[in-house]
C-alpha cells in the first residue's frame, strides 16, 4: 500500500471514530478514559498537536470544536454528566502516573 493511500484510510477510520463517538455521546469521557486510557479530549489534543507539526495554528478549543463536532463548553452542558465515586475510583487507580 503506497502512503497516500494509507493516509487517505486513516483519515477515513478517524473520521469514522468520530462519527461512532458523536452517536455515543452516552459514553462519558471518564469511561473512556477508565477503559482504554484515552477520551475526546485527548484526540482533540493528538489533533492539535498534528496540525502544529505541520505548522498549522490551532487552538485546543479549535480542535475540541472539531472533535465533538460542537463548541466543548455546549457539549459539556448538554451531554457531560456528573462522575460516580466508582467512575472517579477508577480513574484514579487508571490513570499514569508521573
Amino acid at each position: 500500500m503506497d502512503s497516500k493511500t494509507r493516509t487517505e484510510l486513516e483519515a477515513a477510520a478517524f473520521r469514522r471514530l468520530l462519527q461512532h463517538l458523536d452517536e455515543r455521546k452516552d459514553v462519558q469521557n471518564i469511561d473512556l478514559m477508565n477503559l482504554a486510557g484515552f477520551c475526546r479530549n485527548c484526540l482533540s489534543k493528538w489533533y492539535r498537536a498534528a496540525a502544529e507539526e505541520r505548522g498549522i495554528a490551532l487552538t485546543d478549543p479549535q480542535a475540541r470544536e472539531i472533535v465533538y463536532g460542537m463548541p466543548y463548553d455546549e457539549w459539556k452542558a448538554k451531554y457531560q454528566k456528573e462522575a460516580s465515586a466508582a467512575q472517579q475510583a477508577a480513574f484514579e487507580q487508571s490513570k499514569p502516573r508521573d
